[in-house]
């Protein structure tokens, strides 16, 4: 059973003092600001293992993906397919940071991958902020929790210059490139998380703007903000597979930058490839007997509870249930009916007293960096509540 300790949450005028308003209003349904989830070091451990270990999975996957040519079967839009190989080419295009979800690694269970949302990941801001801000008010040390995600998102911007050489050669390289940071107009939640991520180029040494995507200029020699100045390298929280759906002539333009070196895009766009929820049947069919991976398939699989779920979409978006007889027994709407699908074995998820699901995030940022837990209510939920955590 998972187990919870109780603490004093943060008032909403302090979540509003760290511009955490956008969940003003509705901050008990977003996050649980009355509990940690309590772990053991040795839990911990596994997590951080986990994640390093699968994400040198991902990188060998993608690799046999590009080899032969998968793209298809992983959803993925033609029109990106040459910035995805681009990207993968070059080592200047480096992967910022992402996300991974598991089920398991509490309660005795096994930890499983359940996804990588490895482009504009979310729960950036409670992993960093809030749960820092909710042990100190209950005067909590902060080396109970796991969460070194600032210093080792910092580090990475860094290695958009060193690449694989020491971090202490940043200020002998740069040589003044300038990064601009967007994201949507009308999403606050993106925007505080973007700009916590400029935040952080700042602090690696980088010069920095933001702009709104919607004041975002392109064109053929590069990108610019809305008084055309230009920039090396631009960071959009707006994912990859959103930009070739809804703006294929931007993807376009995107992939021309990128190929005629004008511009460096973070994340990459061979991130799409991790995103992609296909790359999990992938992962099976190439590490089968990682303790790791859930049995994954493009097609039914037979006589399994399984999960259907769409490659790309958020929060169980168009995901239905089966049981062993093949019945859908439960299953959600969404906007994401379009993709490709996967059926992935089913799993519980550990659950506390009150039968309330927990599912694990670990931030990744060259290696596993900070932690935290949503809270869902049923195993396919859009309504799930952040939760931090406690090393006991």
């Amino acid at each position: 059973m998972v187990r919870l300790k109780t603490i004093s949450p943060l008032s909403r005028e302090e979540l509003k003092n760290l511009h955490f308003s956008w969940n003003e209003n509705q901050a008990q349904s977003d996050y649980d600001m009355e509990h940690l989830v309590q772990i053991n070091e040795n839990e911990l451990e596994n997590y951080y293992n986990a994640a390093n270990e699968i994400y040198d999975m991902y990188v060998e996957a993608a690799e046999y993906v590009i080899e032969n040519d998968l793209f298809f079967d992983l959803g993925i839009p033609f029109n990106l397919i040459d910035a995805i190989k681009k990207s993968w080419d070059n080592d200047v295009h480096w992967h910022i940071y992402g996300r991974f979800n598991f089920s398991g690694g509490i309660d005795g269970k096994p930890i499983k991958l359940l996804g990588f949302e490895a482009d504009a990941a979310n729960l950036l801001y409670e992993t960093a902020v809030i749960q820092t801000n909710l042990l100190n008010k209950n005067n909590i040390a902060l080396e109970k929790h796991f969460n070194n995600s600032y210093e080792a998102i910092t580090n990475n911007f860094k290695r958009l210059i060193t690449l694989f050489d020491e971090l202490d050669t940043f200020d002998q390289r740069y040589d003044g490139w300038k990064i601009l940071f967007s994201s949507f107009a009308d999403n606050e939640e993106d925007e505080v998380s973007t700009k916590f991520l400029q935040q952080m180029a700042f602090e690696a040494g980088f010069e920095t703007s933001f702009e709104f995507l919607e004041k975002t200029q392109f064109d053929e020699n590069g990108i610019y903000d809305s008084n055309s100045n230009p920039y090396e390298y631009w960071f959009k929280f707006y994912p990859w597979e959103e930009i070739a759906h809804n703006e294929p002539e931007l993807a376009t333009t995107l992939t021309n930058i990128m190929n005629d070196q004008k511009a460096i895009i973070i994340n990459p766009a061979y991130t799409l490839l991790f995103q992609s929820k296909g790359m999990m049947k992938i992962l099976y069919d190439l590490f089968e007997d990682s303790p790791y991976l859930l049995e994954t398939s493009f097609e039914p699989l037979e006589n399994m509870q399984q999960i259907e779920k769409p490659v790309f979409g958020k929060n169980d978006s168009n995901a239905k249930l089966y049981d062993f007889n093949a019945r859908v027994i439960d299953e959600i709407d969404g906007e994401y009916s379009n993709y490709k699908n996967i059926y992935q074995e089913y799993v519980d998820l550990p659950k506390d007293s009150e039968g309330f699901q927990y599912e694990t995030s670990v931030l990744f940022a060259y290696e596993a960096c900070g932690l935290g837990f949503q809270k869902k209510e049923t195993r396919l939920s859009q309504t799930r509540r952040f939760v931090g955590h406690i090393i006991d």
